[in-house]
């Protein structure tokens, strides 16, 4: 059953970056954020309350939160670098290296949080590597010192938002030590909501919202509808 469970996870984590690709096809990546989020809030939070966890927020030590909230703004971050990278970039091109995150997680788990790597599993890590390798463009691999120096570049978006997620998984450990994970994410998912919202308020965007093309707009709040169910 498991397996069945995992499969359909990466099914769903999978058509989440097709949709969000169409759904940015000309919505600012920001505001398609900020909306995806809505859903996902709603859903981490429809998921918290059918487990019975929802109750247990007030039980939530301070360390636990303030770790929440770090992962949580980690994750908006990454969110935001993701979709940034999504609307300049090809979905074959951005999802390969936004996964390097795996990679990042485990290096930044042995410095951070002392956890070991077995020899097997550092081969696991170059063979990842390589792999993700093999499937860019050796031309963006030349033109990434460029890329990195000027900004902007889907590249830059899809290493960004690796790097980010691979901090929410180190700060989301620390954070959820002694609360219920799907509590944890729920929280997290209000501070990535709020976060997208302040930044596209900040953007002068908000008026965007409503001009979004109806298709879009679709095909958004599908992608956050595919997150909340891999998740589950």
């Amino acid at each position: 059953m498991w397996i069945l469970a995992a499969a359909l996870s990466a099914l769903f984590a999978g058509l989440t970056a097709v949709l969000a690709k169409a759904g940015v096809a000309s919505t600012s990546s920001t505001v398609a954020t900020a909306l995806r989020t809505v859903v996902v809030a709603a859903g981490a939070w429809g998921i918290a309350a059918l487990t019975g966890t929802a109750s247990g927020t007030a039980s939530i030590d301070g360390t636990s939160a303030l770790f929440l909230v770090l992962s949580g703004l980690a994750t908006g971050a990454s969110w935001l670098c993701y979709f940034a990278a999504l609307s300049r970039g090809d979905v074959s091109r951005v999802a390969p290296i936004d996964k390097l995150s795996t990679v990042l997680a485990i290096i930044l788990a042995l410095i951070l949080l002392g956890e070991p790597v077995s020899v097997w599993g550092a081969a696991g890590i170059i063979a990842i590597t390589a792999g993700t390798l093999l499937m860019v463009e050796p031309s963006d691999l030349s033109g990434l010192p460029r890329a990195l120096r000027g900004g902007g570049s889907w590249l830059t978006f899809a290493l960004a938002s690796a790097l980010f997620a691979a901090l929410t998984s180190i700060l989301g450990k620390v954070g959820i030590s002694g609360v219920d994970p799907t509590l944890g994410t729920a929280v997290r998912t209000l501070v990535v909501l709020a976060m997208a919202w302040v930044i596209v308020g900040a953007q002068g965007r908000l008026g965007e919202v409503r001009s979004i093309p109806g298709r879009e707009l679709a095909f958004i709040v599908a992608s956050g509808a595919a997150t909340c169910a891999s998740w589950l």
